[in-house]
């Protein structure tokens, strides 16, 4: 007999096969182990024809690349630790010295600070154009332009862009395109085959669709994560071959919490969607309000480029996000001021949880060419019952005189 040490460690005992729950299984695992040296020479990380090593994939990881790829309409899927890390894996494969990257002005913005840092300095040049102006985005590609970033609605303003119409600019110049979908979620239009219902166009848009994870899949405010969907298999391992000399990898657990939180995706996204339009509907009557900025509201920027793409006769599909700009007469330290007296509403960044979040915005620093006056919070809307969220916001309003 040896050593009790050794025989935990290596315990022939094996459970029998055949185990099935509505829970998919946790597999933590650096080390892989192979039956034999054939096998480990045979196996090919490339593909999901086995297990190499923990970085390449798991059990676990796959079963999520699988359903986020199913969730996006696309074939391929590649996990990473945050939503900037799909962007940054998108960017390195992609563009290499001498090459342009183009950008939404209204774009996520760390996004907008890779480009400017370490894209610049590995000699990549990038331009931000005007996506509500497929014209102006058509004026800035050239023959060093490689990529074209969309995102719809922009980051914080909401603008709701004119989305078939950028990628049709790219495809007819022969530029790759990828797509924050983040707000959509894979749920309020397809990044791949734009248009509503039946008439959704194949191949319409993006080449590349990238989540953050972190938000409405993941729904529980607790776990950092992205994806980068693709449908052609050269372009995903141009994609995957980053990944792997990149070693990004995510842990089993957030990819069992994320497995766990997608059958209720679509329930809770429609949830907060219906809660933050009627909070919208309230806050656009205040006369602190200056203006709301909500893709599913008519007079909201590119409102008609949202209907066409997510509406429809039962009201479509809008998130939980919407912003608004406060009356000129009150300033920075008021509105900061509405902000903390918020009880229920926290001050935080990122969306998509059960709480509900506030956060005010210098846009005027953000942004080239903003032509609103007046303080802009965005509002994330959780789970609570919008009555009792309405009431923070009304008392908060009131703090303001």
């Amino acid at each position: 007999m040896s050593n009790p040490v050794t025989d935990l460690i290596h315990h022939p005992y094996l459970p029998p096969a055949g185990f099935s729950a509505p829970q998919p299984g946790v597999f933590k695992a650096s080390t892989v182990i192979f039956k034999n040296v054939a096998a480990m020479r045979s196996r090919d990380w490339k593909h999901k024809s086995g297990y190499t090593y923990g970085l390449h994939g798991t059990p676990t990881t796959f079963m999520l690349e699988e359903r986020i790829a199913t969730l996006e309409a696309g074939r391929h899927c590649i996990l990473v630790p945050s939503g900037l890390a799909a962007i940054a894996n998108v960017d390195m494969a992609l563009l290499k010295a001498g090459d342009e990257v183009l950008l939404p002005d209204n774009a996520y913005g760390p996004g907008k600070a890779l480009a400017e840092g370490e894209l610049a300095n590995w000699g990549i040049t990038h331009q931000l154009y005007d996506p509500m102006d497929p014209a102006d985005l058509a004026a800035r590609i050239s023959s060093r332009t490689r990529l074209v970033w969309l995102e719809a609605p922009g980051s914080v303003t909401m603008e709701f862009v004119p989305l078939a119409h950028l990628a049709q600019v790219c495809r007819q110049r022969g530029v790759l395109t990828a797509l924050d979908n983040t707000w959509g979620a894979g749920l309020a239009f397809n990044g791949f085959d734009l248009g509503r219902g039946d008439r959704q166009v194949a191949g319409s848009g993006a080449d590349i669709v990238v989540q953050a994870l972190t938000k409405y899949p993941s729904g529980g405010g607790d776990v950092l994560m992205g994806s980068i969907v693709t449908r052609d298999g050269a372009l995903h391992e141009r994609l995957k071959l980053t990944h792997m000399r990149m070693g990004w990898g995510v842990a089993a657990n957030d990819a069992e919490a994320v497995l766990r939180s997608l059958p209720s995706i679509a329930l809770r996204y429609r949830a907060h969607d219906l809660a933050a339009r009627e909070l919208a509907a309230w806050l656009k009557g205040r006369p602190e309000i200056a203006q709301l900025l909500h893709p599913a509201f008519e007079g909201s920027p590119g409102h008609a480029h949202w209907d066409a793409l997510c509406g429809g006769e039962d009201g479509g599909l809008a998130a939980g996000l919407f912003s608004v700009i406060f009356d000129p007469r009150y300033g920075a330290g008021q509105v900061d001021a509405f902000c903390d007296a918020l009880r229920l509403f926290k001050l935080g960044y990122s969306w998509g949880g059960p709480i509900s979040l506030v956060v005010p915005y210098d846009i005027p620093a953000m942004r080239r060419a903003w032509p609103h006056k007046g303080v802009l919070v965005r509002f994330s809307v959780g789970l609570e019952a919008p009555q009792d969220l309405r009431a923070d916001l009304e008392q908060a309003l009131g703090k303001m005189a």
